[in-house]
């Protein structure tokens, strides 16, 4: 009889977190602590064949992929699997798990039955096979379509039966789970309201343009760090965080030893220690749910190496009080480890960078999240085959949560379909800054993502700042000059940086002729401390 062990924590009631590791140092390990006991000779003792909750009725398959699948049964036992003519083989190790590979397959809206035969046999009903994506992400992704714009009309017209979602989200862990129960759910307007808008406005593009079925694995946390969806070890090679790391480590170690897990033999008198000592780690470690590594290991890591196309993330606003430095390294590590547990080296993944929101721009320059969208962007670019999604334009000054997510969606879908599906001359970007050059007392800006020539949106040109030597920036004045942007000040005689949109809610104006928004930029490397806007200048 095998035994494993789960330990579950619950996700606290919700909010954004203020600030991301800073605050939780100390109390990121406990909140009320759930033991899991999941004893293998219980699912098996009838020697029946068991899959993870992916693998269900009205499930969705990646088209042209090699599909693994996977579960549990007795050791020694023969599985084969089945679907559309073929049929695959394994025989359970001797801790009871399988796997086996199905050849590709090609997309079919036609419902199929996937057959899993041991010593019992499982019907898996309504089986599609299209387009595979995972939606992660903090509240962002995990906001309801019920919740967002047009929202009465949206869950009316959603009758897309070939648009599926699977909720992976699951209470965090300590430790890395292979369970994962859930179940599929079919598009309709019954349903909708509670799936991911991001994830359901970025499937419903997909299933329009592409023509095949859509699967979503949702697997998104209000309230949730970065470091919650990723591995400790990913980012241990961070300096800013590998002494927390080691710190967390050492704490949990202390609560499971305190909790005598590992003096335990008996599944009950395991369970009773833990929670007796439930009460003495809460008044010890107080209470948060944003353990590093947490919901990776109950959300994530259980779903590979299901059969998927990408992911798509928007995440960040709990972490925008980091140090700088760390969520350009902390971001390129999720994407690395994702990649790793799919084996999936080139794994698309598609990054909301922050939208504007707060107090409308008044300076010339201000410091937050400009900051960070530039710690996105530097993180998206450290690695390959990562789009990052502008959304400096439709976010709301007073809600965190802004409605429309209908444009999120869509954008991340033109940039699915141009750099993963191979949409040729489609624009799925706004501008994005290139390289400058000075001539005399102004500055030219090039730009990539022009899109058919750039423009200055309702009105005139808004958004640029121009600082000297002395690091102090001014309003400046901008023209377009084909690909280019020319900006200066009367009052900077030696211009050697611009800054663009550079506030946490922008006066910027900057767009292609897609209507896409140029993405903030800077053409300096200056630091918070550094840098001022002048005194004596306000934006209308």
């Amino acid at each position: 009889m095998k035994v494993h062990i789960s330990t579950f924590v619950v996700p606290p009631s919700g909010g954004i977190r203020e600030s991301g590791l800073q605050k939780s140092r100390l109390k990121s390990v406990l909140q009320t602590t759930l033991v899991s006991i999941f004893i293998a000779f219980a699912g098996i003792a009838t020697a029946d064949v068991r899959l993870p909750g992916m693998f269900s009725d009205s499930m969705v398959l990646q088209r042209d992929s090699k599909l693994p699948v996977w579960g549990w049964a007795e050791p020694g036992e023969e599985v084969t699997v089945a679907i559309a003519g073929q049929k695959a083989t394994a025989t359970a190790d001797q801790d009871g798990n399988w796997r086996v590979t199905l050849a590709p397959l090609q997309a079919n809206s036609e419902p199929q039955e996937l057959t899993i035969t041991g010593k019992n046999s499982i019907v898996i009903k309504d089986v599609l096979v299209g387009e595979v994506w995972l939606c992660s992400g903090q509240s962002n992704m995990a906001f309801g379509v019920q919740n967002g714009r047009d929202a009465p009309a949206e869950i009316a017209a959603a009758n897309f039966p070939q648009i599926r979602l699977y909720h992976a989200t699951r209470y965090p862990s300590l430790v890395p789970l292979t369970e994962h129960r859930g179940t599929w759910a079919v598009c309709s307007s019954e349903t909708v309201g509670g799936w991911t808008a991001v994830g359901y406005f970025f499937a419903r593009e997909l299933h329009k343009e592409l023509g095949v079925p859509v699967g979503l694995l949702n697997a998104s946390q209000g309230s949730m760090p970065i470091q919650t969806f990723t591995s400790l070890q990913s980012l241990k090679p961070i300096p800013v965080a590998a002494v927390r790391l080691a710190e967390y480590e050492t704490l949990v170690q202390e609560c499971l030893a305190q909790a005598g897990v590992a003096a335990s033999t008996n599944a009950a008198q395991r369970d009773a220690a833990l929670r007796a000592a439930i009460n003495m780690i809460d008044a010890k470690l107080g209470s948060c749910g944003d353990q590093p590594g947490s919901l990776y290991n109950s959300s994530i890591f259980p779903l590979a190496p299901y059969a998927l196309r990408g992911a798509i993330w928007y995440q960040g606003e709990g972490d925008a009080d980091e140090p700088p430095g760390y969520y350009s390294r902390a971001l390129p590590a999720l994407i690395t480890e994702w990649r790793r547990i799919w084996g999936r080296d080139e794994l698309p993944v598609g990054v909301v960078q922050l939208p504007n929101f707060g107090k409308r721009q008044r300076d010339a320059i201000s410091d937050g999240w400009p900051e960070f969208r530039d710690e996105q962007f530097r993180g998206a670019r450290a690695v390959e085959n990562v789009g990052l999604i502008v959304t400096i334009d439709i976010g709301e000054h007073n809600n965190i949560h802004p409605r429309n997510k209908q444009d999120v969606g869509k954008r991340l879908a033109l940039w699915a379909r141009a750099n993963v599906y191979g949409a040729k001359d489609l624009i799925w970007s706004g501008p994005v800054y290139q390289s400058m050059k000075i001539e005399g007392d102004k500055v030219r800006l090039a730009f990539d993502h022009v899109g058919g020539g750039l423009q200055f949106k309702d009105g005139e040109p808004r958004g640029f700042a121009v600082a000297g030597e002395d690091k102090v920036f001014y309003l400046a004045k901008a023209r377009i000059d084909g690909d280019s942007v020319i900006v200066w000040s009367d009052r900077v005689k030696g211009p050697v940086a611009v800054r663009y949109a550079w506030a946490n809610n922008p006066v910027g104006n900057l767009f292609n002729q897609a209507n896409l928004p140029a993405m903030p930029f800077r053409t300096d490397d200056w630091g918070v401390t550094e840098v001022k806007a002048s005194d004596d200048e306000k934006i209308p």
